[in-house]
């Protein structure tokens, strides 16, 4: 039986430590809308560092109408990160991909083969729009694979231009790409709609990693507010099969 739901615990102080890294997050200042400070970063990781994660890699938006990151900006900013966490006396790894958005831009990095930050195992993390859907994502996806990538699709939960025909989500994950979830949408922070469509696709095993997504301290915190009402989510990720990709 699928332990997908949230499972009381009792008598214990609970963390994400089964998680144990976080694929997910906006935690380079300045880059994108997540913090717009070092303080604020050092803040969110020192947050992590309590929930018990265990490394994080950061994915600041590459979204080129929006925010024109690029390797250099984003690995620039994490060496400040990294270097107040240490001064802040955290433990915690700290590593920066990105999450990129599947627009023209993308398009010209992954067809000239320009340098990608990706998650372990060659993963790119993408995105999709919210509210009209890409006449082509299958076809794009896949073409990902056929350049040496695993695609890995951001918060397929929020996708709902693809509630009227979940068999999409089926397709995608038999094609190869991998689906992550976020956990803010299995506490609800999204919507009823958003987090039965996460408990959808986890109870129809199509969720590959659980990410947290946060964009500013109080996201972390509400999932904290979660765990001190003693409750775990339960679920076999493969997060943890990362930690020392």
């Amino acid at each position: 039986m699928l332990n997908w739901l949230f499972s009381k615990k009792t008598n214990k102080e609970v963390t994400l430590d089964h998680i144990g890294i976080d694929i997910h997050s906006h935690m380079i200042p300045g880059v994108d809308d997540g913090v717009e400070t070092v303080e604020e970063s050092v803040a969110m990781i020192s947050k992590m560092q309590s929930l018990g994660y265990r490394r994080v890699i950061t994915t600041p938006h590459v979204m080129w109408d929006c925010y024109r990151n690029t390797p250099e900006i984003i690995l620039g900013k994490l060496e400040e990160v990294r270097q107040a966490s240490k001064a802040a006396g955290l433990t915690i790894e700290i590593g920066a991909a990105a999450e990129y958005f599947l627009d023209e831009h993308f398009h010209h990095l992954l067809n000239t083969g320009q340098q990608m930050l990706t998650l372990p195992g060659n993963r790119l993390l993408v995105e999709l729009p919210y509210s009209t859907p890409l006449m082509n994502t299958s076809e794009t996806l896949f073409s990902i694979i056929g350049k040496g990538y695993q695609p890995v699709l951001a918060h397929p939960e929020r996708y709902t231009y693809f509630y009227s025909d979940p068999s999409i989500y089926k397709k995608l994950a038999d094609g190869g790409c991998e689906l992550q979830v976020n956990v803010l949408s299995l506490s609800g922070y999204y919507g009823e709609n958003i987090s039965k469509m996460a408990e959808w696709l986890l109870k129809n095993n199509l969720v590959t990693f659980l990410g947290t997504d946060a964009h500013k301290i109080q996201h972390l915190e509400m999932i904290q507010r979660s765990n001190k009402k003693n409750w775990i989510l339960q679920y076999p990720f493969q997060n943890e099969k990362l930690i020392n990709f």
